[in-house]
């Protein structure tokens, strides 16, 4: 967890209000004691663990809501009220990692995954992006030392010097993209996964990486790629994965279809909100997942599409666990 430091002015009432300022995702915030009593800016010490969630909130049509306010959210750990402590609503920058199905399966589809891929990291300059292939082993795109970019040209490189040949080893692509995710520096962090949801390479099994998803702080969209005929097409394998992180899985009817789901998701991901709150000393004290409910006060009419809880990086199943 990294150190986060921040200065305050005299007057200020307290953490909580400072906090709101401080994105973290279940980290550790350790600033100094109070120094100057001249008047000049002085910091304060607290230690804190802020547990964040990327909230999508839709109508009755699935449409996208935006403009909605802290104020406008609940948030309930195992049942009990939370205080929000972090809200962005913004278009903010993200870490996007993208996940490619590079097995035999995949070669004439090649193309159109390359092409929707680029529109996701031209999407916002800002963004930090990594690309994962997977065959039976998997591939970081980036060179060694260099975890992210936010250089599409670099990015467009990557997809044009990679052919696809092999089995499939989705789970293990999954488990890693978690653990990179997990160490990007925004808030909003998603996994966009191509596969057609086979697995006939992995030594991770698929309850191991819904654990993990379950209590990462990514969401993860898959796009569920396949010919009607293929033999290790898995359509219920995606959707599980994308659901346990409070994300979808998309199943195109043709290759046409694929950049225009690739568009909705990218809408999805800028559409979002960022909610974080302090869990309670109970959280602290267990290692066990915990169950978050976040809803809408007075909005009947709309949804609000998140994962079902977390679990603290000291916790088994967690992003940081290899």
């Amino acid at each position: 967890m990294q150190p986060v430091r921040r200065r305050f002015h005299q007057g200020d009432t307290g953490t909580v209000r400072s906090l709101i300022f401080v994105p973290l995702i279940a980290s550790t915030i350790s600033v100094p004691l109070p120094q100057d009593r001249d008047g000049d800016p002085f910091t304060i010490a607290v230690n804190v663990e802020l547990v964040v969630f990327n909230v999508s909130v839709v109508d009755s049509k699935g449409h996208h809501i935006s403009g909605l306010k802290s104020a406008d959210f609940r948030v309930f750990d195992e049942g009990r009220p939370q205080g929000i402590r972090f809200f962005e609503a913004e278009d903010a920058p993200a870490t996007v990692g993208l996940l490619i199905d590079n097995s035999g399966s995949m070669s004439n589809k090649r193309s159109v995954v390359h092409d929707t891929a680029m529109d996701f990291v031209m999407s916002n300059s800002r963004d930090e992006m990594f690309v994962l292939y997977f065959n039976e082993k998997v591939h970081a795109g980036l060179p060694s030392g260099t975890p992210f970019t936010n250089d599409p040209k670099r990015m467009r490189a990557i997809f044009d010097g990679i052919a696809p040949g092999g089995m499939t080893a989705l789970y293990d692509a999954l488990a890693a993209g978690l653990v990179q995710v997990a160490a990007g520096r925004w808030e909003r962090r998603a996994l966009i996964v191509f596969s057609d949801g086979g697995d006939n390479a992995s030594g991770r099994r698929l309850d191991d990486v819904l654990k993990i998803a379950r209590g990462a702080s990514a969401t993860i969209y898959a796009i569920g790629i396949y010919d009607k005929d293929d033999p290790d097409k898995n359509p219920g394998v995606l959707r599980k994965i994308a659901e346990a992180s409070g994300g979808r899985a998309y199943f195109p009817a043709t290759l046409r279809d694929v950049e225009k789901l690739g568009r909705e998701i990218s809408g999805e991901i800028r559409s979002q909100y960022t909610i974080g709150f302090l869990p309670g000393r109970s959280a602290r004290d267990t290692t066990a997942f915990r169950n978050v409910k976040i809803d809408l006060t007075g909005r009947r009419n709309l949804s609000v599409v998140a994962r079902k809880g977390y679990a603290l990086p000291a916790a088994a199943g967690s992003p940081e666990t290899p």
